[in-house]
């Protein structure tokens, strides 16, 4: 029975001495708590009423009921309710205990500076820097902002000098470094002849028709038709939605409108291409995706391949995935699959053999369009000019962005195949003119820019540049695969993706307060080198004009960086360990105690969590006998509290 607090008050309760933190009561229920909850709620079979503080907050005059509160009579009362709670908590373990036959995985509520002590993770400053200190509202973005100011080749140096190699070109971006001069007068020049026309209603500039059959004349993966400008890989993602509904709607099929896109994959943060994503992050608390949208298996074999099963074999079941989804929703409601030729922010996946032939026999079966996401893939970055190259696609239509200026300008493209230009030009009189557009579509600054970028790429043999020094930038990283926190080292070309988890097993993540791809981010940034954190995955994209030099830097940074973050783990599982004992002595107590009548589950609890210790470190089995023994002792003496 839970014990009764005076009705209307509201009583708060603090300790004196760690684990510091806070619960709050009022009508006898726990209705808030500070950091961190479940410690204080673990080992309340262990604390005292000489460790609390009490705060009482009196009822609203005319509201006031019951008596005034006694302080040692309300500690104690909240002690007896924290241990109900305890129980409750161990009732539900022991449960689990007999379901399974061993503990449920704990996950903290407290932050990760609760953790660890690593400085880049604990920074909320109010300083000018600071989210309290500008009027920018960031994208994914929380708290300090820094500012890099001067780049110089593969470099980039912050407001302080310190210089960092950038193993992530900018995002993924900057191909041909952070400051080419022919990008930078193209640029200039430009702006003196024209700095702005727009492309709308029969005009356009000479800069963007240019570039427009620039970029025709060097995809060859198939033939492809017609370029529309957008500003970003985002709006590029975001107008195929458009193009594609469009399309469908000239050839008299209004219902094929559904996309499907693949989990883990990123197309952009607008509503839709947000929704095309397949990234939690970008869906909740925005009320996506939208619902035309469906997500189908992600190609990660090392993570989701069965035991036994082939490259070839996971392949084979995602395609027969992907027809079974299809058939379900209808092949008639169906429009389009959109997939990246690797996928980048999801983790940097390249996909398994077989699997973009077998997928691409799928949506020809039933009519359905492939669009590839080149925004991050084209221009070099696996070592050939598209990705589409790399895995022999024919994609109907084409994103992309980022290389296609080196990022020096902003500017996205479509590319549109024949077929699907062909219909949207014979049904215009009947659905009217393709009503979409952006100012800034097919901008001269812009156009001007990616024209030279395109020169460049040319002229420099860049893809054969990446063809040669791409081999050590993917061994030498992947000589670290054996480090115990490496899951799994993958990429090819200039892009690659580090996976952390414990046991070097897929389903055995670390907890995520410990943050521990951060902790090598800012491992990495200490050392001079900067790279992309998403989780426990970690990216690197460096500029494709990466000399041999400067690839040996990133692999001695990455390797120091890597040492530094297995020793910080070793610590963190230390504190793991024996925080872990003193868990143990509050589950054993509270079923010793308030779960007596478990019985045989009562049994199979202690054995779990007594072989869990054994097996982390023998020496915690004695410790936690003797603080079993001692709190049993202890509510003898004082069974009132109990």
């Amino acid at each position: 029975m839970h014990p009764t607090f005076p009705a209307g008050w509201t009583y708060q309760f603090a300790l004196r001495s760690p684990p510091t933190g806070a619960i709050t009561f009022k009508n006898g229920r726990i209705i808030s708590t500070k950091r961190p909850p479940l410690h204080i709620l673990f080992i309340s079979h262990l604390l005292t009423p000489r460790q609390f503080v009490t705060c009482f907050q009196e009822p609203r005059e005319g509201n006031k009921a019951g008596r005034n509160p006694n302080r040692s009579e309300m500690i104690c009362r909240s002690l007896l309710l924290l241990r109900s709670n305890a129980a409750s908590k161990a009732s539900n373990i022991v449960k689990h205990v007999a379901a399974t036959g061993c503990l449920p995985e704990y996950s903290s509520e407290a932050p990760a500076r609760y953790f660890s002590s690593e400085p880049s993770l604990q920074v909320d400053s109010t300083e000018e820097n600071g989210f309290k200190g500008h009027g920018m509202l960031a994208p994914f973005t929380a708290g300090w902002q820094s500012t890099d100011l001067h780049p110089l080749g593969s470099y980039v140096y912050d407001i302080n000098g310190k210089k960092y190699i950038d193993a992530l070109a900018g995002l993924w971006s900057t191909a041909l470094g952070g400051n080419e001069p022919r990008l930078i007068k193209a640029a200039t020049d430009q702006l003196n002849k024209l700095p702005f026309y727009h492309s709308f209603w029969n005009r356009t500039t000479k800069p963007s028709l240019d570039l427009a059959n620039g970029i025709l004349s060097m995809f060859t993966a198939r033939e492809m038709g017609k370029i529309f400008f957008t500003n970003s890989g985002s709006e590029a993602n975001d107008s195929q939605v458009k193009l594609v509904w469009y399309y469908n709607n000239a050839l008299g099929r209004p219902n094929k409108k559904k996309f499907i896109a693949r989990s883990k994959s990123y197309h952009g943060s607008t509503l839709v291409s947000a929704s095309l994503s397949g990234l939690p992050a970008l869906h909740q608390k925005f009320d996506l995706p939208a619902p035309f949208v469906l997500h189908t298996d992600c190609p990660h074999y090392w993570r989701f391949h069965l035991p036994d099963e082939t490259e070839e074999e996971f392949a084979t079941r995602l395609a027969t995935n992907l027809e079974n989804l299809i058939l379900k929703e209808g092949p008639e409601t169906i429009a389009a699959f959109i997939a990246e030729p690797v996928m980048g922010a999801g983790g940097v996946i390249p996909p398994p053999k077989t699997y973009f032939e077998k997928i691409q026999a799928v949506l020809k079966k039933y009519d359905i369009l492939l669009i590839a996401d080149e925004v991050i893939t084209a221009f070099g970055r696996l070592g050939t000019m598209f990705g589409c190259d790399m895995y022999d696609i024919k994609p109907d239509l084409v994103s992309i962005a980022k290389a296609l200026s080196s990022a020096y300008m902003p500017i996205g493209a479509i590319l549109v195949s024949p077929e699907i230009t062909d219909v949207i030009y014979s049904q215009s009189n009947k659905l009217g003119s393709f009503a979409h557009g952006f100012t800034y579509s097919g901008h001269p600054v812009s156009c001007a820019v990616a024209i030279e970028a395109l020169k460049i790429y040319k002229e420099r043999n860049i893809i054969e540049h990446v063809q040669k020094i791409a081999p050590r930038f993917q061994e030498g990283i992947k000589a670290f695969s054996g480090s115990p926190i490496v899951g799994e080292i993958r990429g090819l070309g200039l892009i690659l993706g580090t996976e952390f988890v414990d046991n070097k097993s897929p389903n055995d993540p670390f907890p995520a307060e410990w943050g521990v791809g951060s902790l090598f981010g800012a491992e990495c940034e200490k050392r001079g080198m900067l790279i992309r954190v998403a989780g426990d995955n970690i990216m690197l994209s460096p500029p494709l004009i990466m000399t041999p030099d400067e690839v040996e830097e990133i692999i001695s940074k990455y390797g120091d960086a890597l040492k530094a973050t297995e020793e910080r783990i070793a610590e963190l599982k230390a504190k793991r360990e024996s925080v872990a004992v003193v868990v143990v002595v509050v589950v054993v107590v509270a079923a010793a105690g308030g779960l007596a009548g478990a019985g045989a589950g009562g049994v199979l609890l202690l054995r779990a969590v007594l072989g869990r210790v054994a097996g982390r470190r023998r020496r915690h089995v004695g410790r936690v006998r003797l603080l079993l023994l001692a709190c049993l002792r202890r509510e003898e003496e004082e069974p009132g509290s109990s």
